[in-house]
């Protein structure tokens, strides 16, 4: 019987993919187990933040100096929260036992580029 060499697709401290296996965040996939795989996106909402600047904004031209200020702090802290809100990507796995995400991160083109590397060990698969 003729072995296969292990040939590795991505390498870097959180993910390994070989034509063999794919490992994420304490996870393992075989590779013979994959059928597919796919990016999955987890939007997060910005209504709450939006909501929160409107406030703001309302305090702030409610008059006096003291709206002024409070209006003016409660709009800062509702921008810093809009701007810290990031959607959420995945890797999708599909095998035989269902779907199960692999690996999560906020990072699209990292997500990106593990789901082109599982993409190239399935092809490699055969």
């Amino acid at each position: 019987m003729e072995t296969q060499t292990e040939r590795t697709f991505l390498q870097d401290s959180n993910v390994h993919v070989t034509n063999s296996r794919f490992t994420a965040a304490g996870k393992t996939f075989a590779m013979r187990n994959i059928s597919s795989v796919s990016a999955h996106h987890y939007p997060k909402s910005k209504i709450p933040a939006i909501f929160l600047m409107i406030v703001g904004i309302g305090i702030t031209f409610s008059g006096g100096t003291n709206a002024l200020i409070i209006g003016i702090f409660i709009l800062g802290l509702a921008i810093l929260w809009f701007r810290s809100i990031k959607d959420r990507y995945s890797v999708r796995i599909n095998s035989n036992s269902g779907e199960a995400d692999g690996l999560t991160s906020t990072d699209r083109e990292y997500i990106y580029s593990v789901v082109n590397a599982v993409n190239e060990a399935i092809i490699h698969r055969g």
